[in-house]
């Protein structure tokens, strides 16, 4: 048989004649030969691993260990490693069509944090852990705004967050994945509820207008009713406080005055003309 190349023939010779490769590389092809296949070996064999990362080793198909950073030696054709990337991962989940414990319909859509804290589970237990843990996120998070009214899910986000970050970090702790957060970005509501809840919140200040302008009112009212009784109580009183709004009035000149004089200004001066005559008298 013709061998076209020189290293075929060696390697047919080791395969099936079975000779032995000592005696092969007595020969003078030995340099030629076994020193570019060694150096094809080590190189294929060697690992970079980052600091950030965790390499995954099968032997045979069986898990064997889990490579740390640096510089690692993996065995080409028996080992295969996986290589698992450690930071903390952010999901976008996409906008969820869901509808409310009082039967509103509304668009959620949130923003998952997680971090992978076994490599080995990431990779064993579940064929693709990006992807399984956003559509587990998808689906939980419609389960808990369905358990929820419109009132709770907008005032107690932090709360509704907190649920589903519960939940699904509950669900992928088998996968070695550990669910940091869970934060809602944004909640649509339908036109018309905007428009309702615009009204209601309207209504809702038109309310409190009216109960705080009520409520002066009533001390205004409270104060007058203070200020008569005092006035009444001090004889002049009236009077002095009727020369006061004339003095207050009169420093524009523009403005005409109609005066009515009290009953008790009158009743003043007829005490006085009494006074006057008895004293005539004696």
């Amino acid at each position: 048989m013709r061998f076209p190349n020189q290293h075929l023939f060696i390697l047919f010779n080791i395969l099936f004649r079975g000779e032995k490769v000592a005696d092969i590389f007595e020969s003078g092809c030995c340099l030629t030969f076994g020193l570019p296949i060694a150096i094809l070996i080590v190189t294929s064999s060697l690992r970079i691993i980052y600091q950030y990362q965790r390499g995954v080793v099968f032997t045979l198909g069986r898990y064997s260990c889990v490579l740390e950073p640096g510089l690692r030696v993996v065995i080409p054709i028996i080992q295969r490693c996986a290589i698992v990337d450690m930071r903390l991962r952010v999901v976008d989940v996409p906008p969820q069509d869901a509808i409310t414990k009082d039967n509103v319909s509304v668009k959620v859509n949130a923003v998952l944090y997680y971090k992978i804290f076994d490599a080995a589970a990431s990779v064993i237990k579940v064929t693709n852990f990006f992807q399984a843990t956003s559509q587990l996120a998808q689906t939980t998070m419609r389960n808990v705004v369905g358990e929820v009214e419109l009132d709770e899910l907008l005032s107690n986000r932090d709360e509704v967050s907190k649920r589903i970050s519960k939940i699904v970090d509950a669900a992928t702790d088998p996968w070695g994945i550990k669910v940091q957060a869970v934060e809602l970005k944004h909640i649509e509501l339908p036109d018309d509820m905007k428009r309702v809840m615009a009204k209601e919140a309207e209504a809702e200040r038109l309310k409190r207008a009216i109960i705080i302008r009520s409520q002066g009112d009533a001390e205004a009212a409270a104060r007058v009713r203070e200020a008569a009784r005092m006035l009444s109580e001090v004889e002049g009183a009236l009077h002095l406080r009727t020369l006061q709004s004339l003095n207050d009035i009169a420093s524009d000149p523009s403005n005409i005055v109609h005066f009515v004089v009290p009953l008790e200004v009158l009743e003043a001066y007829k005490r006085q003309g009494e006074n006057k005559g008895a004293k005539a008298r004696h």
